[in-house]
């Protein structure tokens, strides 16, 4: 029978490596990129974490870096990423026989009955910085969770020399080590590294005594889900070699989809307001359809900012039920923009409006109803193919190409509601009027 063995490949600082490929100048630099509206560091390069700036640090408190460090911030370039992702990822997947897509930067793939498993995983790093210039670190083990673990000890052996041996740097094979050097890589890692123990359960864990992976491994597994839980049995399990965690080739569908966002300026009027519930909802309802499945109620909100407590605090919901689940934008965005007049109260400056779809079911569960004489289920046939039509055109000329009226128009400058993103970078791959511009 063969073997179980997997490998975890992740994009080493990959926002910030996205961003270097089209600008030489950012090697070297300390470089973060930052959330929406420009509020926190949500990327960081190396010379950022050295000049300790952490993960999901404020913006406004590390902007004195620019002057005193040379730091570089970038607004979040999501578009730019998703692409360079899509491209990494269909490199990665040659190495594997079966491929899951884990984030924008990771994957894991199946790796059974492969030879020179370390070999093979060398040139697909080497065939990504190649092609792509993105470095990349490779861990490979019998179960994910070993593969996880394999991945962070490349990391850190090529980030902080001398933390594990330099031959594990970039590529980590934990199944063709000896059992006395995985104990000497487990005896070194703090147990807060494992994948699925978080700082909560990792705190417990320090408090039994239990600090370094090493002890995790060694403790009985039944003793575990007795003092804690069946998902903690379940990651030793992993990390003693039993792979209990398979490839999840297709992952469940959402149960709920929300898209929110805050603004970039304060809001107060309500026919801005609908723009901003107009495109939110219209993207929520393209979601749905992308994983094919119907609505049955819609959820809208509007709410100030807590940060802001001098000023009049308001916050308010309602959720709106759909006559029949559907995954009809213009139904949707009806139901949003109804909830929304509901909701509103004037003299306030909203901070943040969402929109979230509840009580998905697939779409081939169809849901039947006594005649009302407006045959809706023939229309709901008919809008069908009208959002396939919309759908394809927004994906051949990009999103937005063709929206709702409500939604305001896209090149309307002073949209107070959009977010602020005042240091984004072209999106060089998938915007022409944005390409990279080389002169002779």
């Amino acid at each position: 029978m063969i073997q179980p063995l997997y490998a975890l490949l992740d994009g080493n600082n990959f926002y910030v490596s996205c961003e270097r490929l089209f600008d030489p100048r950012l090697h070297g630099r300390p470089v973060v990129v930052l959330s929406n509206n420009d509020g926190c560091a949500i990327a960081r390069s190396d010379e950022a974490k050295a000049l300790g700036i952490r993960m999901g640090a404020p913006w406004f408190q590390i902007r004195h870096l620019e002057q005193e460090a040379g730091l570089v911030a970038l607004s979040a370039n999501f578009a730019l990423y998703g692409d360079i992702s899509d491209r990494m990822m269909s490199l990665a997947a040659r190495l594997g026989d079966r491929q899951e897509v884990y984030s924008i930067d990771e994957c894991f793939l199946d790796l059974a009955g492969l030879r020179d498993a370390t070999a093979q995983a060398h040139a697909t790093r080497e065939q990504i910085l190649r092609w792509l210039d993105l470095p990349t670190c490779i861990g490979i083990a019998p179960t994910k969770t070993l593969a996880k673990l394999a991945n962070h000890i490349a990391k850190s052996a090529e980030r902080k020399p001398g933390s594990y041996p330099a031959r594990l740097a970039q590529v980590c094979n934990l199944a063709e080590l000896s059992e006395r050097q995985r104990d000497w890589l487990y005896r070194n890692t703090l147990v807060g590294e494992v994948w699925g123990v978080g700082p909560r359960i990792g705190c417990q864990l320090n408090e039994a005594g239990i600090g370094t992976v090493l002890d995790l491994i060694r403790l009985d597994p039944a003793t575990v889900k007795a003092c804690w839980s069946v998902v903690l049995e379940r990651t030793v399990r992993e990390l003693q070699g039993i792979s209990c965690i398979d490839l999840d080739h297709a992952p469940a569908p959402k149960q709920q989809i929300a898209v929110t966002r805050s603004f970039g300026q304060r809001v107060t009027e309500l026919a801005e307001l609908k723009e901003a519930v107009t495109e939110f909802a219209s993207r929520a309802a393209q979601k749905l359809r992308a994983q094919d499945s119907h609505a049955s109620a819609v959820l809208v909100f509007i709410r100030t900012s807590p940060f802001t407590p001098q000023a009049p605090q308001y916050s308010r919901s309602i959720t709106v039920p759909l006559r029949l689940a559907n995954s009809d934008t213009l139904l949707i965005v009806n139901a949003a923009l109804a909830g929304l007049e509901r909701i509103y109260r004037a003299g306030y400056d909203y901070a943040k409006a969402g929109v979230m779809l509840l009580d998905l079911q697939p779409a081939t569960q169809g849901q039947q109803e006594l005649d009302l004489g407006d045959d809706a289920v023939a229309h709901e046939r008919k809008q069908a193919r009208l959002m396939c039509a919309l759908d394809a055109v927004n994906d051949r000329f990009g999103r937005g190409t063709l929206t709702l009226g409500s939604a305001g128009l896209c090149q309307e400058p002073g949209r107070r509601w959009t977010m602020r993103q005042e240091r984004r970078t072209p999106r060089y791959t998938t915007c022409w009027d944005e390409l990279l511009m080389v002169s002779a």
